[in-house]
């Protein structure tokens, strides 16, 4: 448009863009809980008052990218009846068109001169929201309630007074009411701070100006994407991933899979031949199933897009969830694991097909999740306490022309969840760290390498207890590689009890006693392309960083590579790679603990 200069909208842009990262970083230092604070387990924005999306900030794709349900239920809910100085909880993933129970999220609808003109958000995952376990993921409740306490669009606040009798009923029900108040504090206090600054910048520049601004905005990221879409050739692509399990009906994989159709500059992202909803607790609700399948297309978008995505970005991307499945699953289906398990698979689905539509940007899996939660008492304080972390879990897949970074974490967050601070896990919990380290060749082989997994190990100090391992993945389902590429290996947790390794897999409940080690061994990322067509450099350079072993240099990519001096033997390694590759996989002795690669299918 040519009534609004350049300066201006670009100034107003940038305004909204940096007041959501403002907020991140505010609820993350106000907050104390060791999943909001360390963790960074938490997601906010800004959308306009009919739900259209002003700015994406960093964040948990499955708490923000489907936010304009949740306002649509919000304003379902109230009608006419919101004011300034509102504040609205909500948690329910039927009601409130939300995530899953741990994740509440805060809204604020934002007046200007009396007028509605925006929303604002910050949800967060709780340290408790009632239920069978601490934590909020036991794979075998029977329905939605008994996984938590259930919050529809409830108001919390009134001009900015607070209903003490609704938040103290609310507390009375989680198991650490003065923890999760706190952060709740934290979050209130992010969404007002929005308010003042979206005053600020309306005041500034007038409404009518700052609302063309965004029209203006939202329009460029459309015009932008379907640019992005039309050079996709028109067709079907397909793909799907898999979790091992629904926590109900053990070792029986729940599959996610996709149909995506390109049609000039427009999408179509189809799930219908996805699993039915289960019983057990992978079920991923519809907004945040459609969350995730969207945030998912858009890094395989032109990055330079990636700060600038907001509502328009949206409007050429339709989502089909079958009412009745695991990405759209009805009242009062369990949905406890939903952002990691089904929602997990989602986002590597969606990479799956679109890697036969974009090769030139191709991205291999992620490494599976091996969260769990661990619910004892602390000798030191005699209180209970229940822990969690993402520190265990894999690394980045490759993308073509990139290696898998080795420590990005989750897929579904992104990477913008954050593994923990050693020393601060081992203040808050009885646990000891006795190792946390990528390991030797736990990852997916191609001409770019997945990021390296992980080996963790830890030792309860503390009392005897119980680990829901409900998050876990990976241990029958790996990611897969793309275009000749490896697949993100197996990944396993044991217990050590007397010297002696236990199996624990996904979506179980087990017992952990004082002195328990707890091992977790975790898949790295897929690769992409044949491992024989990497540089021999980079090979090396990986046996140098311990990330590749002398003999998988050897055996998966054909490169001879002297352990000591870590050059390349060229007269060898052409010898090598003249022949028929053979068929390697990377597998984990259970009795040792040890990473080794052995021929394929051989165990």
């Amino acid at each position: 448009m040519t009534d609004i200069d350049p300066i201006t909208l670009s100034t107003v842009w940038h305004s909204f863009q940096t007041l959501v990262r403002e907020m991140r970083h505010m609820v993350t230092r106000t907050s104390q809980s060791y999943l909001m604070s360390q963790l960074k387990d938490v997601s906010v924005g800004l959308w306009l008052a009919d739900g259209s999306t002003v700015a994406m900030p960093q964040g948990l794709l499955c708490q923000f990218m489907g936010t304009k349900f949740a306002i649509q239920a919000v304003k379902e809910q109230f009608g006419d009846d919101l004011h300034p100085g509102d504040v609205i909880l909500t948690n329910d993933p039927y009601k409130g068109m939300t995530v899953h129970l741990p994740d509440w999220g805060f809204i604020r609808p934002i007046f200007f001169e009396g007028e509605l003109l925006f929303f604002t958000l910050v949800r967060g995952h709780q340290q408790d929201t009632g239920g069978s376990f601490p934590g909020g993921y036991f794979p075998n409740s029977i329905d939605i309630h008994a996984e938590g306490l259930c919050i529809p669009p409830t108001k919390v606040f009134e001009n900015d007074k607070e209903r003490t009798d609704v938040m103290k009923l609310i507390w009375n029900n989680v198991r650490w009411p003065e923890a999760v108040r706190v952060d709740n504090y934290a979050m209130v206090a992010t969404t007002r701070f929005a308010e003042k600054r979206v005053h600020e910048v309306l005041r500034r520049y007038g409404k009518e100006t700052v609302m063309a601004c965004i029209k203006e905005m939202l329009d460029r990221s459309e015009r932008a994407v379907r640019a992005e879409i039309s050079a996709i050739p028109d067709g079907t692509y397909s793909g799907q991933a898999a979790t091992d399990d629904d926590g109900t009906i053990l070792d029986e994989p729940v599959w996610v899979r996709v149909d995506i159709t390109v049609k000039g500059d427009a999408i179509t992202v189809d799930f219908s031949r996805s699993d039915a909803q289960r019983k057990g607790f992978v079920n991923c609700p519809f907004a945040a199933s459609y969350a995730i399948a969207v945030g998912s297309m858009m890094l395989l978008f032109d990055p330079a897009l990636a700060d600038y995505h907001n509502e328009g970005s949206l409007r050429p991307i339709t989502v089909i969830t079958p009412p009745g499945s695991v990405v759209h699953p009805l009242y009062p289906a369990t949905v406890g694991a939903a952002p990691v398990n089904v929602g997990h698979q989602i986002a590597t689905s969606v990479h799956d097909a679109l890697a036969k539509a974009r090769p030139n940007r191709a991205m291999a899996a992620w490494g599976k999740r091996r969260g769990d939660y661990v619910s004892s008492i602390d000798p030191r304080s005699g209180r209970p306490y229940v822990r969690t972390t993402f520190d265990y879990d894999g690394s980045a897949g490759a993308v073509t022309g990139h290696d898998g970074p080795t420590g990005p974490l989750s897929i579904g967050s992104l990477a913008t969840v954050m593994r923990s601070n050693a020393e601060e896990m081992e203040i808050r919990f009885p646990w000891r760290l006795l190792k946390w380290e990528a390991a030797t060749d736990l990852m997916g082989a191609g001409r770019w390498r997945g990021g390296g997994g992980i080996e963790w190990r830890a030792t309860n100090e503390g009392s005897d207890g119980r680990m829901a391992t409900g998050s876990s993945d990976g241990d029958m389902t790996p990611g897969d590689g793309i275009q000749g590429g490896y697949p993100s290996p197996f990944s396993r947790t044991f217990v050590l009890r007397d010297g002696k390794p236990i199996r624990v897999k996904p979506h179980r409940m087990v017992e952990i006693k004082t002195g328990d080690t707890v091992v977790k061994i975790s898949g790295g990322g897929g690769g992409v392309g044949n491992p024989t067509d990497r540089s021999p450099e980079l090979v090396a350079l990986d046996v140098k960083n311990e990330m590749v072993s002398v003999d998988s240099a050897r055996k998966v990519y054909g490169v001879a590579v002297d352990p000591v001096s870590f050059a390349v033997n060229e007269t060898e390694t052409k010898r090598l790679r003249a022949q028929p590759p053979g068929a390697w996989e990377v597998s984990i002795d259970e009795q040792k603990l040890t990473v080794e690669v052995i021929p394929a299918h051989s165990h």
